[in-house]
C-alpha cells in the first residue's frame, strides 16, 4: 500500500502512451470512432426523422406542456406558474435572446439564487441553440470576470442582489480586449427594486425582455445530441475552475437516471435546496419538467425556510450536501414543523457522516446517498438499498448508507483503480485505488483546455482523483481526495475516517481534517471544528474522544476551532485549511 501510494500520488496521471482515444495533430480534437455503422449491411433499414431524433432534455418541457399543461410547475412567493406558462415563457425567451444576436453555440451566462428565472433559462437557452453556464453566486467581480471572458458569454443574466458584483466583474472586463456581454438584470417577483439600484440603458430587464419575445419561436433543435447544452465550472475546492462542457445527449441521460435514483414519480412537489447553477441543479431542473412536477424556489436556504416550505406545500422531495442534511438536524426545535410524510432526501457532494444520516431519519427523512461531480454530470452512483440491511444494527446501517455504491443506469461503469497500471483493485474492502467512470454521461471536456481534458481521459476513463475502496458486493466507499490523504511515517490516514469519529462527539457541529507538516512523521492530522451552540470543550478533549476511537497515529494531533470555509454547493474547501495547517509548521 505504501509503495502504491508514494508511486501513483506523485505520478497521478499516467503516460499520455496509456492514452486511448486518437485525436489528430492538425485540428487538435478528439478523433470520431470510424467503425462503420453494422445496420446499414441489414437490408431494409433506414434512420430517418421517423426512428432517429437526437436526445434533448428541451423535449421534457415540450411534453410537459402536453401532459401537466396545468399543473403547476413553479412556486415561487406568490408567483405561481403552470407548465402551459413555463412553456410558453421559455418561448418568449428564446425568441428575446434571439433578438439579442444570440446564435448556434454562443455562451449564455447566469448569476441568480434558485429563482424561476434560473428554472426557465434552463430551457430557453438551449432552445435558442446556446450553451448556459451558470455561475457560482459566491464568486466575487475578479473571478467572475475571468469565467465571463473564458467562456465568451454573449449575455448575462444577473439577479438584481448581486448586480454589484456583476458590475465590478464588467467594469475589470472592459479593461482588457473582451467586449463585455449584455446584463440582464432579474429584478424581484413584484417588480421592484431597491433605491440604491437603476436599470440604465445598457440594462435589459428579464419581464420586458420576454414581452419583446414571442411564442411562436420555432426552437433551434441540437444538430447533433454530441452538441453541448452547457459549461458548468467546477466549485473550485481545490484549484481555479474549469469549463466542464456537457452535450444534449448526457444532460437526457443523467436526468432520467436522476429521475430514478431519487425515486421520483408523477407530479413531485421538489423544494430546491440544491443551488440550481450548481451541475444544472443535478440535471433535475430537466428532471422535474419529465415528470410534471412543482418546483419550489427559495432564494435562500435555511432550516426554518425548509421545514415552512415543505408544510405548507406537501414537498415530497429535496436534496443537498451533507452541510444542508447537518444544518437540518441541528436546527432549534422552533425552527422546525412535523413532516407531513416521509420527504425523500438525497445528498452527495461529499462523504456523509453516518451520524447525519441517522439523526435526518429520525426526524422523518427517507436519505439517499449518491455520488459524483461536475464532470459526471452531479449523480454518477448511488448507494442503492437492500432489503435485507434492514434488519441490520444501527451503526451498521448507516456505515453501509454512507458508502458510494454503484454506478447508475445511464452510465457504462465505474471502477477502482490502480491509476499507474490501471488494473482494478481487488474488492477487499481495503486495497485502495482512483475511482473512474466511463459511459455517456461523462463530460465532452474542458472549454479550451485540450491538455486537461487528455490528462483526465489518459487510459481511456474518466479519472475522479478521489481515493475509494471496492467492498466485495461491489459497492465503492470514498477514503479520500488523493490531494487530501495523510500520509504519516509511512502509513496513509484517510481524512473522512477521521471526521466520521469527530462527528461523533456530541459537541462537534462540522469537521475537517487535512495534514500538517512534520519534521519527524512527514505528516500529521490536524482537525479544523466548529462547535454547536452552547458547548465549550478544549483541544485535549477532542484529541481524547479520538484516540478511544481511533489508531494512535489517525488521531489529529492539532485541533483548531473556527467556522470552516465552505463552497456554495456545501463543500468544505480544504485547500484553504491545508494553507492554514501548513503555516502553522511542524509540530514536531
Amino acid at each position: 500500500m505504501n509503495h502504491f501510494f508514494k508511486n501513483s500520488l506523485t505520478r497521478f496521471i499516467c503516460s499520455l502512451n496509456h492514452f486511448h482515444f486518437s485525436f489528430t495533430q492538425s485540428s487538435r480534437k478528439f478523433s470520431h470512432f470510424s467503425e462503420p455503422e453494422s445496420w446499414r449491411s441489414m437490408e431494409g433499414l433506414i434512420r430517418c426523422s421517423a426512428n432517429y431524433v437526437p436526445l434533448t432534455p428541451i423535449s421534457f418541457l415540450e411534453r410537459a406542456a402536453k401532459a401537466y399543461r396545468d399543473t403547476t410547475s413553479v412556486v415561487y412567493g406568490s408567483v405561481r406558474y403552470t407548465w402551459g406558462d413555463t412553456h410558453e415563457r421559455c418561448l418568449n425567451l428564446a425568441s428575446a435572446l434571439t433578438q439579442l444576436g444570440i446564435s448556434r453555440g454562443d455562451v449564455v451566462a447566469t448569476l441568480a439564487p434558485n429563482v424561476p428565472a434560473m428554472h426557465e433559462l434552463h430551457f430557453a437557452v438551449p432552445m435558442a441553440g446556446a450553451l448556459l453556464c451558470t455561475l457560482n453566486t459566491r464568486h466575487d467581480s475578479a473571478m467572475l470576470s475571468i469565467l465571463l471572458r473564458h467562456s465568451e458569454a454573449k449575455i448575462i443574466f444577473v439577479d438584481y442582489q448581486l448586480l454589484d458584483i456583476a458590475n465590478g466583474a464588467l467594469k475589470l472586463l472592459a479593461k482588457t480586449e473582451r467586449k463585455p456581454p449584455i446584463l440582464v438584470l432579474i429584478v424581484e417577483s413584484d417588480g421592484s427594486l431597491p433605491t440604491d439600484h437603476r436599470i440604465t440603458s445598457e440594462t435589459y430587464e428579464y419581464e420586458s425582455l420576454l414581452e419583446n419575445g414571442h411564442n411562436g419561436f420555432e426552437i433551434r433543435r441540437p444538430n447533433s445530441e454530441w452538441d453541448p447544452i452547457s459549461v458548468n465550472y467546477t466549485s473550485g475546492t481545490t484549484s481555479r475552475p474549469k469549463g466542464v462542457v456537457y452535450s444534449h445527449r448526457g444532460a437526457y441521460l443523467n436526468t432520467l437516471a436522476t429521475i430514478l435514483l431519487h425515486g421520483i414519480g408523477s407530479m413531485p412537489v421538489y423544494l430546491w435546496t440544491v443551488p440550481m447553477f450548481h451541475c444544472n441543479g443535478w440535471c433535475l431542473i430537466w428532471g422535474l419538467a419529465a415528470q410534471g412536477g412543482t418546483n419550489i424556489c427559495l432564494r435562500k436556504v435555511t432550516p426554518k425556510d425548509i421545514f415552512d416550505n415543505i408544510a405548507l406545500h406537501n414537498v415530497t422531495h429535496m436534496g443537498g450536501a451533507p452541510t444542508v442534511l447537518n444544518m437540518i438536524v441541528n436546527s432549534p426545535i422552533s425552527d422546525r414543523k412535523p413532516l407531513p410524510h416521509k420527504v425523500e432526501a438525497m445528498t452527495g457532494g461529499s462523504p456523509p457522516p453516518p451520524q447525519i444520516l441517522s439523526k435526518m431519519e429520525e426526524l422523518g427523512f427517507g436519505v439517499s446517498h449518491l455520488y459524483g461531480l461536475t464532470e459526471t454530470y452531479g449523480p454518477g452512483t448511488s448507494c442503492i438499498w437492500k432489503p435485507e440491511w434492514d434488519s441490520l444494527p444501527l451503526d451498521k446501517r448507516y456505515k453501509l448508507k454512507a458508502r458510494q455504491g454503484v454506478q447508475h443506469p445511464g452510465l457504462e461503469e465505474v471502477d477502482v483503480k490502480d491509476p499507474v497500471t490501471m488494473a482494478s483493485v481487488p474488492a477487499d474492502g481495503k486495497t485502495m485505488g482512483e475511482i473512474m467512470f466511463r459511459g455517456n454521461t461523462v463530460m465532452s471536456g474542458y472549454l479550451k483546455d485540450l491538455k486537461a481534458t487528455e490528462e483526465a481521459f489518459s487510459g481511456g476513463w474518466f479519472r475522479s482523483g478521489d481515493l475509494a475502496v471496492k467492498h466485495p458486493d461491489n459497492y465503492i466507499e470514498v477514503k479520500d481526495r488523493s490531494k487530501d490523504i495523510i500520509i504519516s511515517g509511512g502509513e496513509n490516514i484517510s481524512t473522512v475516517e477521521v471526521e466520521t469519529v469527530l462527528f461523533g462527539h456530541s459537541a462537534v457541529l462540522e469537521a475537517a481534517v487535512v495534514a500538517r507538516p512534520d519534521d519527524h512523521w512527514g505528516q500529521t492530522p490536524c482537525a479544523f471544528v466548529k462547535l454547536k451552540e452552547g458547548y465549550d470543550v478544549d483541544s485535549q478533549e477532542i484529541i481524547k474522544f479520538c484516540r478511544d476511537h481511533l489508531p494512535h497515529y489517525m488521531t489529529p494531533r492539532t485541533v483548531i476551532f473556527e467556522d470552516l470555509p465552505k463552497t456554495s454547493t456545501g463543500k468544505i474547501q480544504k485547500f484553504i485549511l491545508r494553507e492554514k495547517a501548513k503555516a502553522l509548521g511542524s509540530l514536531s
